[in-house]
């Protein structure tokens, strides 16, 4: 069985935007950074007025691992990507990369968000090569 998210006031504006097909990060709105995975307060300036905000979904890959351990319900093997996003240094998130050969997944890969709906009501950010 797949395990999957469960959303709680910080999150459910990032769930409730893949549900749509759009990819939304927390934003700061003291000093604009971006918060990555989301939070109550901006890790920069501890400012609590954050909001979610539609980003490009547009990456390189940082760092990737092959997956082989079937715990998690994920059909093995799969490639878990961090992806570095466009819009700030440092911003990251992890996802699956979808439809790519695994023996060719490199650090520095452009890539895109796409949205996978897993069932029970969860849309899954994911990426593929851009």
């Amino acid at each position: 069985m797949r395990v999957l998210p469960a959303p709680d006031d910080a999150s459910c504006f990032y769930w409730e935007a893949a549900a749509r097909g759009e990819f939304a990060i927390q934003r700061c709105r003291a000093c604009r950074s971006y918060v990555h995975p989301p939070r109550d307060a901006c890790p920069r300036c501890a400012s609590t007025d954050l909001g979610g905000e539609r980003v490009s979904g547009h990456g390189t890959v940082y760092s990737f691992t092959i997956g082989h351990h079937a715990a998690s319900g994920i059909p093995t093997p799969f490639a878990l990507v961090l992806v570095e996003l466009d819009e700030q240094p440092g911003l990251r998130v992890l996802g699956n990369l979808l439809e790519f050969p695994l023996d060719q997944v490199r650090v520095g890969m452009p890539v895109a968000v796409t949205f996978e709906d897993v069932g029970g009501g969860v849309t899954l950010p994911q990426w593929k090569i851009r």
